[in-house]
């Protein structure tokens, strides 16, 4: 039975980031952050765990200073709009707070520590629609390139190098959102279509995989070995899912990052889209150390597959056909594109 108090902050939840996205003044988007910081807190709540307490307690102090240096930006830019110094201070200012709330690198450290005492459920809010509302002001805002391409190239090297000794789930969950926030920003630079799909892509992947996390009860990584025993098909959609988020052809995760590639390419940015397809590769050696187990399937195993699939899965595995036989649109959406 869902509690009545996590409803009403949830819908708050829904309608602030609304609020942050549809005003029409810098004020009234800072007033929707900070109706969505209000709105989040009460949902991290646990049931007799210390845990999400002082997750909480740590989002809550991190998106308040990042709401100060937002506010402080936004005041810097009114009063000084005249003097073309302080104008680009404050710019460099405000995408400063902005990639802070989402948690790009090297504003990142609060993120993965936050997300390991989160419920799945919560996680899967923080890695998707609390980044909406940041990212939208950021594409509102401008992004001055150099500052930006460090952002990139940043978030691409410190997510594919912190996760390579990770044995938490949620943790590498983390550095495998700050790594997408690097392809999600060189989108937009390009393409707000393009952001858009991408950001659509990864909800969806990442709705998959913390829903079979959540229902399977995984915390870490030691416990895959014996959580898909009993369901081997779990285990492959398990599996295909982890490697359309590492964008392997021919799964849906592929069709973004190709999209953002070839624009980095149409535009010269041959080091930037070298050093982010680079780092990428290393992420996805963390996503083939997880879905080893699940890919090494033997004959035995094979004959004693459970078929009692629960309802959840059948969303799973028809999303993982889609992602499988979408290799036959690409050349009708790249044209179209």
């Amino acid at each position: 039975m869902l509690n009545l108090h996590k409803m009403l902050f949830f819908n708050t939840l829904i309608m602030s980031s609304l609020i942050t996205i549809s005003s029409y003044s810098w004020l009234g988007m800072w007033m929707g952050l900070e109706i969505n910081l209000l709105s989040i807190i009460p949902l991290m709540k646990g049931n007799n765990n210390i845990f999400p307490a002082e997750s909480a307690l740590k989002y809550f102090l991190t998106q308040t200073l990042a709401s100060i240096i937002l506010l402080f930006s936004i005041i810097l830019t009114m009063n000084f709009m005249d003097y073309f110094l302080l104008s680009n201070t404050s710019i460099l200012i405000f995408n400063s707070a902005i990639f802070m709330k989402m948690g790009a690198a090297p504003f990142h450290f609060w993120f993965p520590e936050i997300m390991e005492g989160l419920s799945w459920m919560n996680s899967l809010l923080m890695l998707t629609w609390q980044k909406l509302a940041p990212m939208i002001l950021l594409m509102y805002s401008f992004n001055p390139m150099t500052f930006t391409a460090f952002i990139i190239i940043t978030s691409a090297i410190v997510s594919s190098i912190m996760s390579l000794n990770q044995i938490s789930l949620r943790k590498i969950m983390a550095y495998s959102s700050i790594n997408h926030i690097s392809w999600m920003i060189s989108s937009m630079i390009f393409s707000k279509i393009l952001w858009m799909m991408y950001f659509c892509i990864y909800s969806i992947i990442s709705i998959n995989i913390i829903l079979i996390f959540n229902n399977l009860d995984i915390l870490y990584l030691n416990q895959l070995y014996n959580s898909f025993y009993q369901n081997k098909l779990s285990k492959l959609l398990f599996s295909l899912n982890f490697l359309s988020l590492s964008g392997l052809p021919p799964f849906l995760g592929f069709l973004p990052k190709w999209l953002t590639v070839n624009s980095m390419i149409m535009n010269n940015l041959y080091f930037l889209a070298l050093m982010i397809i680079l780092f990428s590769l290393i992420m996805m050696f963390t996503y083939l150390r997880i879905t080893f187990n699940a890919l090494t399937i033997n004959f035995t195993e094979l004959v004693l597959w459970n078929l009692k699939i629960k309802k959840l899965h059948f969303n799973v595995i028809l999303f993982n056909l889609i992602s499988i036989f979408f290799l036959t649109l690409y050349p009708t959406i790249f044209y179209l594109y």
